[in-house]
């Protein structure tokens, strides 16, 4: 059999023989067989049929010979050269010392075959031209990625290190009184029904413009890595790295954002400045603001910073912004198609993911809380989401409410996966974009 792009496929019909003749000859390397090897990791395929028999004999506690091998094949015994071809590969193996050695070389030459495939999927996707060049330099990133992930294969983990593991855990909740099991927001009401900032969760964070979502998201942030050391990134297609950053600062050191933006900064602000640089300096978190990007994009690099750093939260700010890398498609249909991708990829990355998003124009004309079915441009947003949080600020529906109101605004847990719903009450400091708890207040 040739390869898409006619080049010979790599295997070793000797190796697949021999791991085969072992597996019917001892139940200890028949054992090592079928952990280390699947079906297709086995190019032959009448080596694959015979593969499958051993494998539901092994699963099913019967025994694994040549007898009880060629019983179970049944009709498909002429289909791969009869008993004789069993008996041949039978006499082929006299010991199964060198098994491990059979092993090695059919791993090397299945990832030979992936990566083969993978080029050829590559090349497909560059020649038909349907995506954007950059969308598919990610795709081919992942292909590539999932290769290497195949490799890895967790073996057994002794008591003694999952004790302490599972210690460190206990350590740490207890540290939180029990009750949040993800990453802390920070905020003591919200965690109350969230539990934190599970992992593989998709969280939507929803409003209006100006009302203060990046802010909810970048106090996430802090929280996160600069209390709690955990990596955070951050996508941003509104606002630049730099722009990101003075909010932090401000909201780290209580100095006001205008000042950061103007330099007007007096010496005591300047302290307190000063006094707050050295943590956020060394807080794990990365930012990225690169206008219009896919969600292919983002996989691609928290893949690479999982890797290299390690990966506890991301921010996407925020989600009408970004592009499916598809041309062609309606605006609703490719929404649709970003937050499908995203709840994915907060699977897979098994973090989670807090992505901005905006909401229609209908809550604020007519001047009430939102609702979830005001997510703007896709109802699957709601669909795709564990966790929907729309912030609303009830000084803006009424030009009678005194000023202190204005620094009061609610976070509606309008969509909870794995709890309940309700509203917390938030102190916000605007001149510091910064939220707090009502107690803390």
């Amino acid at each position: 059999m040739d390869s898409p792009i006619g080049v010979s496929m790599p295997y070793s019909l000797e190796a697949e023989q021999a791991v085969l003749a072992s597996a019917m000859l001892n139940e200890n390397a028949l054992g090592a067989v079928m952990e280390a090897l699947t079906e297709d990791d086995l190019y032959v395929t009448a080596h694959k049929t015979v593969f499958n028999v051993i494998g539901k004999l092994f699963s099913t506690g019967r025994p694994v010979d040549l007898v009880t091998v060629s019983g179970e094949l049944g009709e498909k015994l002429d289909s791969i050269g009869g008993i004789s071809y069993l008996t041949k590969i039978m006499e082929g193996v006299y010991t199964t010392e060198n098994l491990k050695h059979y092993i090695d070389i059919i791993q090397s030459k299945t990832l030979l075959r992936r990566l083969i495939e993978a080029g050829s999927a590559i090349v497909d996707m560059s020649s038909k031209d349907e995506e954007e060049a950059g969308t598919i330099l990610d795709r081919s990133e992942q292909l590539i990625f999932d290769i290497g992930e195949k490799r890895s294969s967790k073996g057994f983990y002794h008591i003694g290190d999952v004790v302490r593991s599972a210690m460190a855990i206990l350590e740490e909740m207890k540290k939180r009184n029990g009750k949040v099991t993800g990453i802390p927001t920070g905020f003591s009401g919200l965690d109350n029904y969230t539990a934190g900032l599970q992992n593989s969760d998709l969280i939507i964070v929803a409003a209006r413009p100006g009302v203060g979502k990046t802010s909810l998201a970048l106090n996430f942030v802090e929280h996160a890595a600069i209390r709690h050391k955990a990596t955070a990134a951050i996508f941003s297609m509104e606002m630049s790295k730099e722009q990101l950053v003075n909010r932090i600062l401000s909201s780290e050191a209580l100095v006001e954002l205008g000042k950061l933006r103007t330099g007007n900064v007096e010496a005591e602000e300047m302290s307190r400045l000063s006094h707050v640089l050295k943590d956020i300096v060394t807080a794990p978190i990365y930012i990225d603001d690169t206008a219009g990007i896919t969600v292919a994009e983002i996989k691609a690099k928290c893949l690479r910073l999982k890797m290299e750093k390690g990966l506890g939260l991301v921010v996407i700010d925020y989600l009408q912004l970004m592009h499916s890398g598809r041309r062609g498609s309606n605006r609703t249909t490719e929404v649709g198609e970003i937050s499908r991708s995203l709840k994915i990829m907060a699977k897979e990355l098994n973090v989670p993911v807090v992505t901005l998003s905006q909401l229609n124009r209908a809550a604020e004309s007519e001047k009430r809380r939102p609702k979830i079915s005001d997510l703007r441009e896709s109802g699957s947003i709601e669909q795709d989401a564990d966790i929907v949080l729309l912030l609303y600020n009830p000084a803006s529906d009424s030009d009678a409410e005194p000023a202190e109101a204005a620094n009061i605004l609610e976070c509606i847990v309008a969509k909870n996966r794995s709890g309940s719903v309700g509203t917390v009450k938030l102190a916000w400091r605007g001149e510091y974009t910064k939220f707090t708890d009502l107690a803390m207040e």
